[in-house]
């Protein structure tokens, strides 16, 4: 039986690598937008440290990891989910 290596993504806060799976997944479509661990397109792996995803300057780096201006609405809706996702961390994974 092969055994397969996990997956492993970088943090976009602290750079530190964790398995995908213990991770929460952002991810751009050119079509549907911003969705939240699901979908294909550019994505960004935040970890589950409270210290990332309270990072001030969080949304400078999900701008500059998405190569596009954020608006509120979306910074709006992903307090929202970072705080459900970590309150119910095995929500979506």
């Amino acid at each position: 039986m092969i055994q397969q290596n996990p997956v492993m993504r970088i943090c976009i806060s602290c750079r530190k690598t964790y398995d995908r799976k213990n991770l929460l997944k952002i991810t751009k479509d050119h079509k549907q937008g911003f969705m939240f661990n699901k979908g294909m397109g550019r994505s960004a792996y935040i970890c589950q440290s409270k210290k990332c995803y309270s990072d001030s300057k969080i949304k400078k780096k999900l701008q500059k990891a998405f190569k596009t201006f954020l608006d509120p609405e979306f910074i709006e809706i992903f307090e929202k989910e970072i705080k459900s996702y970590y309150d119910y961390p095995n929500k979506g994974i």
